[in-house]
Formats: structure tokens, sequence, C-alpha cells
């Protein structure tokens, strides 16, 4: 397996969020909505998500969108 080679997964068969595994790489959260555009959840949520983005987002993952709160 290449170094910069995705796995992607879902944590639930309904979700629309791809989680994006990288097996060489630590600590990084990244997902995505169609298998092209790629978000890094620490660096990209909730500011270059569209308000659709972030609505299916966040009912899909209540727990980062309660981590973010406080992010605008």
């Amino acid at each position: 397996m290449a170094n910069n080679e995705f796995i992607f997964y879902k944590e639930n068969d309904t979700d629309s969020i791809w989680w994006i595994q990288q097996p060489c790489v630590i600590g990084e959260r990244l997902f995505t909505f169609d298998k092209k555009q790629i978000f890094n959840l620490f660096a990209d949520y909730p500011h270059k998500l569209s308000k659709k983005q972030k609505a299916i987002f966040d009912k899909e993952n209540p727990y980062w969108a309660d981590f973010f709160k406080d992010r605008k």
C-alpha cells in the first residue's frame, strides 16, 4: 500500500460523509462528501463547508458539532 492511499469508510451505512483513513498518517481527521473534495476536520470545519454540508455534517456527527460549537 502506498503512503498516499486513502481508505474511505462510513461510520453508519446511512451516512453521507465518508471518513478517510491514511495508514501512514497519525492525528489527522479527514472526511469527504464525494470522495473528491477532502476536508481536514481541524483546519476546515466549519468555514470551508457549504451551509448544506455543515448541516449534514452536524447531523451525522453531533460529537464534533458540539466540540467545535464555539467556531463561527
